[in-house]
């Protein structure tokens, strides 16, 4: 039996006990169905296998071959993972085109009496909707962009604000990076991967009321915005979020502290800014870097370098609101998240595909 997935809402409206992806563990890696897990029926090394014989022998042989290591591993599986799954158990299976893989164990799981489906299509038609949602589509939801200097806590505002209550997508979580050079918070997502997080998030979203979102260049470290969602956040009216620059270098050097442990980390930071800044701006850097004055550098870095980046992106641009923070404090980022969603009960969205305009009700 198949299931047909025709929007990215019927996978999550869809009453299975399991989502299995019976793909290679690389392929899984890469991206996968919201909330399935991986009981592959050929490993990487046993694909490849199999895959080469295909091409360079015999079909026949590589099937028969493909055949016998699929009934190892599905033995395996039963023995295992899947050893505690009742009579009732109802599993959707998929793998690359929901061919033979998946139809292979699915064949076996049927005979011992559970109703299994087989995704129709396999991950490619799933596939086939993420990119229609994030690169063919009209974002679904008004958005509001968070702007602000380099340790201005616009991620954390984002964090109260949604704490209050409101839609907010936070990027730089879904790409595992800060957004700068200073950037990795861990090794980042696969594009697919992401791109499979973000859609999930934004099925979610409640389309009659905004979603607030950090501004951000259209890269996060190696994770490219998609166009549908960078198409709304140029278009997105702007809250500026302000703060003394001595602030935000203290706020800075606390979020960035694993620098002032690993000084070599730092140093290899700096030496990126190379083709952005002077020589002589490098060597200063490098010399507060030997010194250990981190306070200092973090003020420097932002007056020489972000603030004076962020300011000529934002060229032209105004923003509808600006709220002034005199410190970053958790009592602070409350005021200034609470503030803004007032801010949000008062104002109407008007948005086409090329721009966002807020009017007062």
């Amino acid at each position: 039996m198949s299931f047909v997935l025709k929007t990215l809402q019927d996978l999550q409206s869809a009453r299975f006990d399991t989502v299995i992806d019976a793909r290679a563990p690389a392929e899984y890696a890469e991206d996968h169905l919201p909330g399935s897990i991986n009981l592959p029926v050929l490993d990487d090394a046993e694909r490849a296998r199999v895959g080469t014989i295909y091409k360079q022998d015999s079909p026949f042989t590589a099937r028969k071959l493909g055949a016998a290591l699929v009934a190892q591993n599905a033995a395996r599986h039963l023995l295992g993972a899947l050893a505690d799954k009742q009579g009732d158990w109802q599993p959707l299976l998929y793998c690359w085109r929901g061919g033979q893989r998946s139809g292979s164990f699915a064949t076996i799981l049927r005979q011992i009496g559970w109703r299994v489906e087989v995704l129709e299509g396999g991950y490619k038609s799933y596939r086939r909707l993420v990119q229609a949602l994030l690169y063919e589509g009209v974002f679904p939801a008004p958005v509001l962009l968070i702007d602000g200097g380099t340790g201005s806590a616009k991620t954390e505002i984002l964090g109260h604000v949604a704490a209050l209550g409101g839609q907010i997508i936070d990027l730089e979580a879904l790409a595992g990076h800060r957004g700068s050079l200073f950037g990795g918070l861990a090794p980042q997502p696969s594009q697919k991967l992401f791109e499979t997080v973000l859609a999930q998030g934004i099925c979610a979203l409640d389309p009659t009321r905004p979603v607030l979102i950090e501004a951000e260049s259209n890269r996060i470290g190696d994770i490219r915005l998609p166009p549908a969602l960078w198409r709304a956040m140029q278009a997105a009216p702007r809250v500026r979020i302000d703060v003394p620059v001595s602030v935000r270098a203290a706020y800075s050097l606390g979020v960035y502290g694993e620098f002032v442990m690993q000084p070599e980390r730092l140093v290899a930071v700096i030496e990126g800014l190379r083709p952005y800044q002077p020589v002589e701006q490098i060597e200063a850097w490098h010399a507060l870097v030997t010194t250990g004055d981190f306070a200092t550098l973090a003020k420097s870095l932002i007056v020489a370098h972000y603030d004076p980046s962020y300011q000529r992106m934002r060229k032209g641009q105004r923003p509808v609101l600006c709220l002034d923070l005199p410190d970053l404090s958790e009592k602070s980022q409350k005021t200034a998240a609470e503030r803004l969603m007032r801010q949000l009960q008062d104002l109407e969205f008007e948005c086409s595909r090329d721009e966002c305009q807020l009017t007062q009700r």
